[in-house]
């Protein structure tokens, strides 16, 4: 019997989940986050992913978050504050039927991948919103450098197989934080 191998990932990365309307009245965003597990292998990634509901059956208002082990999912974070995040706006309409899962895998492994940010250095997580209307996936980067951040939205964009009528848009998380909104701010940029 052979010993079984293991495929190394370069970071740990932490999946987490939240639904702010399932919360007590009163509680804290931070308090209410749920740790789901920490990966470093791809194995030990396979062995959480394939064991949490596809983000496209997750009640109204759940969120999943992935990011670099010790990297909170928050804008006010050290890793996130001087940076922002790409979005990706899926409506909910039946020609997008299962697009949200599939593009939310195609996002993470990316993401754990390391096959969008050359430096290795820019991308701090990604996170899936369910909403009523759409659904939303957002790459968190660590600066609003444009240069470095397009080219990391254009191969996510080439990750997703979208079309080039597919525009992901650029938002500052210090604006996100000044407005408490994370989705109804200024677009920086877009790709």
């Amino acid at each position: 019997m052979t010993a079984a191998t293991t495929t190394p990932l370069h970071n740990r990365w932490t999946l987490w989940y939240d639904n702010p309307r399932l919360a007590p009245p009163g509680t804290d965003w931070h308090d209410q986050l749920k740790n789901l597990g920490t990966f470093q292998t791809a194995e030990e990634f396979w062995s959480i992913f394939n064991n949490v509901k596809p983000s496209g059956d997750l009640e109204l208002n759940s969120n999943y978050h992935l990011f670099k082990e010790g990297v909170e999912p928050m804008w006010e974070d050290p890793a996130n504050k001087e940076g922002g995040k790409f979005v990706l706006t899926i409506p909910k309409k039946d020609s997008n039927l299962g697009k949200c899962n599939e593009w939310w895998l195609f996002t993470v492994l990316a993401v754990i991948g390391e096959t969008m940010d050359a430096s290795g250095e820019e991308i701090c997580g990604c996170v899936v919103s369910i909403r009523k209307g759409q659904d939303r996936i957002a790459l968190w980067l660590k600066s609003c450098d444009r240069k470095a951040c397009t080219e990391v939205g254009a191969r996510w964009k080439k990750c997703l197989e979208v079309s080039n009528k597919t525009s992901l848009i650029y938002q500052a998380h210090i604006d996100a934080a000044t407005s408490g909104s994370s989705f109804k701010n200024e677009v920086k940029f877009a790709v």
